[in-house]
């Protein structure tokens, strides 16, 4: 198999930021089948079911990373997505969510600041990989979770095309979605 280069790349401008601002999660198949466009970017979903996104409002020392892990000798190359996420201040109603975050395995969408959408954990899903809850000790402490999430792919991380203006915003372009797709509301703690 030839696996041969399609385009060049010059010197990027400086006008991007660096950062995520929310972060959605989607219970692990709903999303169905995927199409892909010509730049693998994810144009449409398929789905029988109703879908509900659960949002959640980042702020501070959150990251999304993906390390390629390529093998000459086995013939193998995967991508392992991690994403880190800082929630701050403990809840009881959170800590009833974060047992079901750890126990499940969602779709992620993660939103930068420069509203690129990126699917993680397509085909297999996001486990939490490890995380804190901390009291903190003196009163100017963090007081909250640190949650890491990790997915196996076969690939990075898609970019989903979207419109960013849609009441649905990330799943408004996953057009083929034929339940109804329900941004959850972030409750004010």
């Amino acid at each position: 198999m030839a696996c041969l280069l399609t385009r060049s790349r010059a010197e990027a401008c400086k006008d991007t930021v660096a950062g995520i601002k929310e972060i959605y999660f989607v219970d692990y198949g709903l999303l169905g089948a995927y199409t892909l466009g010509s730049s693998d970017e994810i144009t449409n979903a398929t789905s029988a079911s109703d879908i509900t996104a659960h949002k959640y409002l980042v702020k501070g020392n959150n990251s999304f990373e993906t390390t390629i892990n390529a093998s000459r000798e086995n013939g193998t190359v995967f991508y392992e997505q991690v994403l880190n996420i800082t929630l701050k201040k403990l809840t009881k109603e959170d800590n009833k969510e974060l047992k079901l975050l750890a126990a499940g395995r969602p779709h992620v969408l993660v939103v930068d600041y420069n509203d690129n959408v990126f699917l993680m954990g397509k085909d297999n899903g996001a486990d939490v990989t490890a995380g804190t809850v901390s009291t903190g000790n003196a009163l100017g402490d963090f007081n909250g979770y640190n949650l890491t999430f990790t997915a196996m792919e076969v690939s990075p991380p898609n970019f989903v095309t979207v419109d960013a203006t849609a009441a649905t915003f990330p799943l408004s372009e996953l057009a083929g979605l034929t339940g109804t797709v329900t941004i959850g509301t972030p409750v004010s703690i």
